[in-house]
This record gives structure tokens, sequence and C-alpha cells, in this order.
């Protein structure tokens, strides 16, 4: 399939066809590379992806400790009057 580089105000850009959209399921961010003189679209890796799994594997190592352990001291503010 072939298109064209058109100008976009400052900067250039390549309409891509709905039916190349609809097979590669294409949509919101994408993330886009230059890999042997070639352009590569892909999907936009979500936010925080696999972050629920490092968690899963940090609590089997026994590895999700509280980085302040022990607790910073506190004070005599803290010990009478703080209030949750």
């Amino acid at each position: 399939m072939r298109t064209r580089v058109v100008r976009i105000g400052r900067s250039h850009g390549v309409r891509i066809p709905s039916a190349v959209l609809e097979q590669t399921g294409l949509h919101g961010e994408v993330e886009m590379a230059v890999l042997s003189n070639a352009v590569v679209i892909r999907p936009g890796k979500k936010v925080r992806s696999g972050w629920a799994a490092a968690f899963n594997r940090m609590r089997k190592n026994d590895d999700d400790q509280l980085v302040d352990d022990p607790p910073l001291s506190s004070t005599a503010w803290d010990e009478k009057e703080w209030e949750w």
C-alpha cells in the first residue's frame, strides 16, 4: 500500500488508512521507532504495564519491605498529639 508524506503545520505526517488501523488495532498513543531505515509504529504501552507482576515477584521473594525500616524517629508530638 502506498501513501504520501504530507505537511501538518511545521511537521509532516502520514495518513494511515482505516483498513490498516483496523488490522493493527492502533489507536490513541503509539510508539514510533526507526529500524533499519524504516519507521515502525506500535501500540503504546499502558502506563505501569507489568507493575502488578513485578510486585507479586517482590512479595514472593520477601522483597516488599518498607524502605525506611526501621521507621523514622518520632517526636513527642507524634507520640502524644497526633491523631488518625
